[in-house]
């Protein structure tokens, strides 16, 4: 897709937007590096998995603890690991990790897990392979150059402290809000940016695509993305030959 974009004309700057600003006629698009003029800009920034917010958590990030269980489950062939979660995508998670896993941890907040019952009827197959650890929490990570083992907020087996090969955090998602406070785009109640069927947000000129808007709800993947990212880019197109 990239070649085909060069093809095309398209450059394309490894540089980080810093600021997005709305002008009478345009809008002023400033990088790390250099500072742009558009008349239309599509913002496809994504959205942000949660993290724990624990010390070492960052340090740790690769080496243990991770956040993408299709990416990372297959190195932990034979391991022991813990999934930090408790929704639906945790539960398909755990039910992915089996495949590879000798043992999982499915630790839980809340007194129940929130899933669709097929999901839950598929981990409820995987016996004693899968521990599920209800009204508990991940307090501490403890490692040096990778995860070592983890403390629970209260004790399992007579321990708070849980030996570990891994743990994926599985809590969802928070989209990017940089450009949403810059610009005054309107949101939904979880911060998602709103557009129409055109990907049009309130900003004449600026569109939106991606796990950032709030088109498909809670329903994010590769492929709804691409499609909002093609419809943005056809309604980018018509607002600029419209405004020439």
């Amino acid at each position: 897709m990239k070649e085909q974009g060069k093809v095309l004309g398209v450059q394309f700057l490894g540089e980080r937007v810093q600021k997005v600003e709305r002008q009478e006629t345009y809008f002023l698009v400033t990088g790390e590096k250099e500072t742009f003029q558009a008349k239309a800009v599509i913002l496809a920034i994504g959205s942000q998995r949660r993290h724990l917010g624990l010390p070492k958590e960052q340090e740790l990030t690769g080496r243990g603890v991770h956040y993408c269980v299709t990416c990372d489950g297959p190195i932990f062939s034979g391991k022991t690991v813990a999934m930090v979660g408790g929704g639906d995508s945790s539960m398909k998670g755990v039910n992915f990790l089996a495949e590879y896993a000798q043992k999982i941890y499915f630790i839980v907040r809340g007194k129940e897990i929130v899933a669709e019952p097929i999901n839950f009827g598929q981990m409820k197959k995987l016996g004693d392979k899968v521990e599920v650890l209800l009204e508990t929490e991940v307090q501490e990570i403890i490692g040096d150059t990778i995860l070592e083992k983890i403390v629970l907020s209260k004790e399992y087996k007579g321990s708070r402290e849980l030996i570990l090969d891994g743990m994926f955090v599985e809590i969802g998602y928070d989209p990017d809000q940089t450009f949403v406070q810059q610009l005054g785009l309107q949101t939904d109640e979880a911060g998602y940016t709103k557009v129409d069927n055109m990907m049009r947000t309130n900003i004449p000129g600026i569109f939106s695509a991606g796990d950032s808007t709030n088109h498909f709800g809670r329903f994010k993947q590769d492929i709804t993305a691409a499609a909002l990212g093609a419809v943005a880019a056809t309604s980018a197109y018509e607002y600029n030959q419209v405004t020439q």
